[in-house]
């Protein structure tokens, strides 16, 4: 009654029930799941609670990753947002230090929400949480978010792929923008079309995106990745609320991605054989931590 596997049957749905994507997908789920309406949001609520934690931890404390590669500089830039606006506005700023900070947690083994998927986990809380500051919304507006996410990253699971090894960084980084666009626009007052727009326009901007991670570690360029990608979420919420439409229907874009990830070459595809991986930085960077190991 309620199953969906297109952006666009997602649409058919909102319209025929005059509903959200949000409420939708919520259904979607209690019907797939047979569960409850209350235990269904309750387990939405457990995520953002992980999330509000790995956001809190990656700005107030000292985080450094295992590999001690990374670290420390969400914090740096929450410590630099506090008293001025920034270049980018305070909320853009805080997106961008909320999503390092959940990257940064994941890059020290701290408990976050793979949404979709670990190595881009700092996008839907960065570009959401901050929103909701912005917004005055309250957490049970942001549970109803995270299920536009979700709904958003269904469809691109079904019908391409949200792995950085099969269709690169596009489709990790990129769709969980996509995810956090769709969701934010609808947390700002969207309609559907408005949140399948900015999805698109999210997915759009990084399409080709390679997976290169420096020594095979979810960190470099990872991290900062994941603070692009709240930004980018955010320009394409405001992108479609202001009426830009994408020329080019949601579901094609989807469509165009996992084509061109199809296409791309094994080296970067999280191979750590080409891009960022293979300069000569890089390569020292791997070779130092490896030597390292070996020296236990």
């Amino acid at each position: 009654m309620y199953e969906f596997r297109t952006g666009n049957e997602l649409l058919n749905l909102c319209n025929i029930y005059g509903a959200s994507i949000g409420e939708i997908t919520i259904l979607h789920e209690m019907e797939m799941s047979e569960k409850s309406r209350e235990e269904v949001i309750l387990k939405m609520k457990e995520n953002l609670d992980v999330m509000k934690e790995a956001a809190k931890d990656g700005l107030t404390k000292d985080i450094r990753s295992v590999s001690g590669l990374t670290g420390g500089d969400a914090r740096r830039l929450y410590e630099y947002v506090k008293d001025r606006p920034g270049l980018s506005g305070p909320g853009m700023a805080m997106s961008v230090a909320r999503a390092m900070a959940v990257s940064e947690v994941n890059a020290s083994m701290g408990k976050i929400v793979a949404a979709p998927t670990a190595g881009s986990c700092g996008i839907i809380p960065g570009a959401l949480l901050s929103s909701a500051e912005m917004l005055g919304s309250t957490d049970d507006d942001i549970i109803r978010a995270l299920f536009t996410a979700s709904g958003v990253g269904m469809t691109i699971a079904y019908n391409a792929t949200l792995s950085g090894a099969e269709g690169g960084c596009q489709a990790e980084c990129g769709s969980a923008a996509a995810m956090a666009a769709a969701a934010v626009t609808e947390l700002a007052g969207g309609n559907p079309e408005m949140s399948l727009n900015a999805a698109a326009f999210a997915l759009k901007a990084v399409m080709g995106l390679v997976c290169d991670p420096v020594a095979g570690l979810v960190e470099v360029p990872c991290i900062k990745r994941n603070a692009f990608g709240a930004s980018n979420a955010l320009v394409a919420a405001d992108m479609a609320m202001a009426g830009i439409k994408s020329k080019i229907p949601f579901d094609e874009v989807v469509e165009a991605m996992y084509r061109v990830g199809r296409v791309m070459p094994c080296e970067l595809r999280e191979t750590a054989r080409g891009g960022l991986a293979d300069t000569p930085t890089g390569r020292k960077i791997k070779e130092r931590l490896f030597q390292r190991e070996r020296n236990g």
